[in-house]
């Protein structure tokens, strides 16, 4: 027999390491590449199966970043007008610490009824008003933080703390991916940047790296770095696939490399089958002109945020799992983050997201896709009802009670669930955590969110942590 390890055969070296560990280190790893499923089933190549019959196959995940307001949207606070500029008693905790009192700050908008179930919407949203009937409405979120970076954090991957997996890649580790030619977890930005605390609302943490979101752009070349070398053909491509697939086989885990070889594998193969299949997804001048228009693509104002919801459509279309688009980026008025003019801030994005989101919709539906596809809206968290400073109209962030909707995806239509405070201040009725939102995305998608774990430091991590969270029930069809 060859002698590698200290005089020793594998055998012996492996069986005398640990009292056995060795060889149970080396099966899991064997298990991890598929060796035992391939030994033992015929069946391997399926997905992972859902816990129950899903409602939803895809989520698409409007993130309006740095935090809108929900009594300027779509919490409608009738006893706030005429109070304007008057002082109150209120408690309120954002980037200014902790308050007892406040300057009033009244709604700089209208608000009317929409719909058969008569929701009050503001006129910041005339154009997704008239999809109220679609839509869930949650008035009573609430979040750990009101700091933007851990609140995104919290929103994206259910904790404060980075290193954890996002949504998305929860998403596509329970589910499996439906289209291989294409990444599970879609992440665009807005072109003012990306949000604070950047790549970590997307990362899949302690996941291997093909959970993690992968970033479109909607303007000129859509994937980075995608493009094969200049000179390089696809044959060429083919070949380092195998060489890699071959140092695979020769059991490169035993030289304390082959996690990263993996990674480098599926990595090297998605940007393969991408090169092919990626383009043609994100073809959007192959779509007519009135498609265009519904989404807002013919004017200068809504066009980035338009041509992203309908790229958003085409990649539900092929089966991409989870999409994440962000309204807002880099930082101040760039996003949602209206700590000055409010009405100048919330004009301005909401201008440039109301009728691309309204298209989504109202596209989606026409094809069929909005029962089997989960919309959310919403951001890290709300604003406070009193002013931030002595003067101007600018709000504080408010981690007690905002704001988020769903539509699709076997969610109820036309409803409203809890309710904050006469000023919306806080949440006072069927207060719901992040957690909450988290459990009902997976619950729509046929998982069961107190069952879906992922072994990691000793630990069964789960996106909804240690304690049982329920979905929220009222808005679910």
């Amino acid at each position: 027999m060859r002698r590698n390890f200290c005089g020793r055969t594998r055998r012996e070296f492996l069986w005398q390491t640990g009292a056995g560990f060795g060889s149970a280190a080396l099966a899991g790893l064997l298990s991890q590449d598929g060796f035992f499923a391939r030994a033992g089933a015929s069946d391997s190549a399926k997905l992972p199966q859902p816990h129950f019959t899903p409602k939803a196959k895809n989520v698409i995940f409007l993130f309006m970043y740095g935090g809108p307001s929900h009594i300027d949207t779509f919490d409608y606070k009738p006893t706030m007008k005429g109070r304007d500029n008057q002082t109150v008693e209120v408690k309120t905790f954002g980037r200014g610490g902790h308050k007892n009192s406040g300057r009033i700050v009244e709604p700089r908008w209208d608000f009317k009824q929409y719909g058969k179930c008569g929701k009050w919407v503001s006129d910041l949203f005339p154009n997704l008003a008239q999809y109220v009937d679609d839509i869930a409405f949650i008035h009573s979120m609430t979040a750990d933080s009101p700091i933007h970076g851990s609140a995104m954090l919290m929103m994206n991957s259910g904790r404060v703390q980075s290193g954890h997996p996002c949504l998305g890649s929860w998403v596509n580790y329970g589910l499996g991916t439906i289209n291989g030619n294409l990444p599970g977890f879609v992440v665009m930005l807005d072109p003012k940047g990306g949000p604070i605390s950047g790549a970590k609302n997307w990362s899949s943490g302690y996941m291997p790296a093909s959970y993690q979101g992968t970033i479109f752009r909607a303007q000129g070349t859509p994937i980075l770095d995608l493009k094969a070398r200049e000179g390089v053909t696809r044959s060429q491509q083919r070949t380092i696939l195998d060489s890699l697939h071959e140092q695979n086989s020769e059991h490169a885990a035993l030289r304390g490399n082959r996690s990263e070889l993996l990674s480098r594998i599926s990595s090297y193969e998605l940007a393969f089958k991408m090169q092919e299949h990626a383009p043609e997804a994100v073809d959007i001048a192959s779509e007519s002109a009135d498609t265009h228009q519904l989404y807002g693509i013919d004017q200068d104002r809504t066009r980035d945020f338009g041509t992203k919801c309908l790229l958003a459509r085409r990649l539900v279309e092929r089966g991409v799992r989870f999409i994440q688009i962000y309204s807002g980026g880099a930082h101040n008025d760039d996003n949602w983050d209206a700590h000055a003019d409010l009405k100048q801030n919330h004009d301005f994005h909401a201008g440039n997201t109301d009728k691309p989101i309204a298209g989504l919709l109202e596209d989606l539906k026409r094809r069929g896709l909005l029962e089997e596809t989960l919309v959310v809206w919403g951001g890290e968290f709300g604003r406070q009802p009193t002013a931030e400073y002595a003067q101007g109209t600018g709000r504080d962030h408010n981690s007690y009670g905002f704001t988020m909707w769903m539509a699709g995806g076997g969610i109820r239509g036309g409803t409203s669930v809890g309710a904050t405070d006469e000023l919306g201040a806080a949440a006072v009725e069927k207060p719901f955590h992040v957690k909450n939102l988290h459990a009902t995305v997976l619950h729509q998608l046929g998982i069961d969110p107190n069952r879906l774990s992922y072994f990691h430091s000793g630990l069964d991590q789960k996106l909804v942590g240690v304690e049982p969270i329920e979905p929220i029930h009222e808005i679910i069809s």
